[in-house]
């Protein structure tokens, strides 16, 4: 009885009745979440890392391993379907002022939004595409532009004078563990939440108007939820490379950079 009583709490929680399908944005993201550490461990067993077949066993891994395309194409549409609501849930965050009432949920937030953006540029790099090695070796040498030990901290990241068999070896271990940060950062997260409540889209944490968690927000949850799996579905069967460059199905090769290197759709904004 004593191991249910967290989830029992969780379940009880008083919730304003008045929220909106706004709110349900911290949920999705936790399945999402759930959704890329899954299909991420899973490609890790046929991902090498060795600069001389890394491109190759993406390719294996699509091609000949079962299932390996649907696994594949969860991942990378995942990350982009990860970032639409993370970017809706910062949305709402400021739109309806959350940030003054719960300052700590929200630091914990952009902690958690940071750490994402860290582990999906690590993750692009992976593939070992063109633009895979043009945006990992653009964005690592923006350090350089640090006074005094710049250069120094670039040679450092790289682990030798550009991006090579280190480089992707990093990166590869910083983006398998990243998850797990994420994962413990978004429980306290929720633990800050829970101190005082979720506020309502009047700006408040009043403790009328409010019921029980479970059963009506675990319904409204999972429709939620089925609304973001069949959007996944659609754009994962009909348009898996719907948000992909085309650039990045050709082999990395440090002798020819691609005419354009831009990032992925959601760091855009920082590419302006």
């Amino acid at each position: 009885m004593q191991k249910n009583r967290p989830i029992e709490n969780m379940l009880n929680l008083p919730t304003p009745m008045n929220i909106s399908i706004w709110w349900n944005g911290g949920s999705i993201l936790g399945m999402l979440l759930a959704v890329q550490l899954g299909t991420g461990m899973l490609l890790s067993m046929s991902y090498t890392s060795d600069l001389s077949t890394v491109f190759s066993s993406v390719i294996h891994n699509t091609r000949d391993v079962s299932l390996g395309w649907l696994l594949r194409n969860i991942h990378a549409n995942g990350a982009s379907l990860f970032f639409i609501f993370l970017y809706l849930h910062i949305g709402r965050g400021l739109y309806y002022q959350s940030y003054l009432l719960h300052p700590r949920v929200w630091m914990a937030g952009v902690t958690i939004y940071l750490l994402s953006m860290a582990t999906a540029f690590l993750g692009y790099v992976l593939p070992w595409g063109q633009m895979s090695f043009w945006g990992a070796t653009v964005i690592t040498n923006l350090l350089s532009a640090i006074p005094y030990f710049g250069s120094d901290l670039v040679i450092w990241v790289w682990g030798g004078f550009s991006v090579g068999q280190a480089t992707l070896s990093r990166f590869y271990s910083l983006h398998f563990l990243l998850p797990f940060t994420i994962a413990g950062m978004a429980m306290v997260h929720l633990f800050f939440l829970h101190e005082k409540g979720s506020t309502s889209p009047l700006g408040s944490l009043a403790t009328t108007n409010k019921t029980s968690f479970h059963p009506y927000f675990v319904i409204k949850d999972l429709v939620g939820f089925m609304f973001v799996l069949l959007m996944g579905a659609m754009l994962i069967y009909f348009f898996p490379n719907l948000l992909g460059d085309p650039e990045n199905f050709i082999k990395a090769n440090p002798m020819m950079a691609p005419i354009h290197i831009q990032p992925e759709w959601y760091f855009l904004f920082a590419y302006a």
